[in-house]
């Protein structure tokens, strides 16, 4: 019998969590506008981090708000989503290129009044995607170019002589 009551308040407990987790965005989302919004060269620390939500969040956060923040903040810099220099925390490149992408699909979006279907829009995010960005082995230098012109004039020299 004491088991279920134990049980029970388990469940109620993991309802009202869920419940408070909906009241505020994501982490990932809350961190990065703070670290965009402090715009610290070498990165915002945990502290600025925690204290920037809370200015902006401060109704609709848990009160173990900060060890959740910690543990998310250990969380994206596993997942390579933030990058941690020193004690401080910076948002990744690839993060931040998507930050852009939504930003500006976000303004497309409102120009144009969601006027396109959605095959379409999945169809220009795989374009996007299919662009890929050359390697420096891949990428014509000038060396390479001058490279590749004396060996064709050697050909050429080569075949020249053969001829006489």
């Amino acid at each position: 019998m004491a088991k279920a009551t134990v049980d029970s308040a388990k469940r109620e407990t993991k309802t009202s969590n869920s419940s408070t987790s909906s009241l505020h965005p994501p982490y990932l989302e809350m961190i990065c506008e703070a670290i965009s919004t402090l715009k610290d060269r070498t990165g915002s620390s945990q502290p600025a981090i925690a204290k920037f939500i809370e200015d902006k969040y401060n109704k609709m956060l848990p009160p173990n708000f900060k060890k959740l923040l910690s543990v998310q903040l250990k969380k994206f810099v596993n997942s390579e989503k933030l990058v941690k220099v020193k004690n401080s925390y910076k948002i990744s490149s690839t993060e931040k290129l998507k930050l852009a992408i939504k930003e500006t699909q976000n303004k497309k979006g409102t120009a144009k009044n969601n006027s396109s279907t959605p095959k379409e829009n999945a169809a220009k995010k795989v374009s996007k995607k299919s662009v890929k960005t050359k390697r420096l082995s891949q990428v014509k230098t000038p060396e390479g170019l001058k490279r590749q012109n004396l060996k064709s004039e050697n050909k050429a020299r080569v075949a020249m002589k053969t001829r006489k």
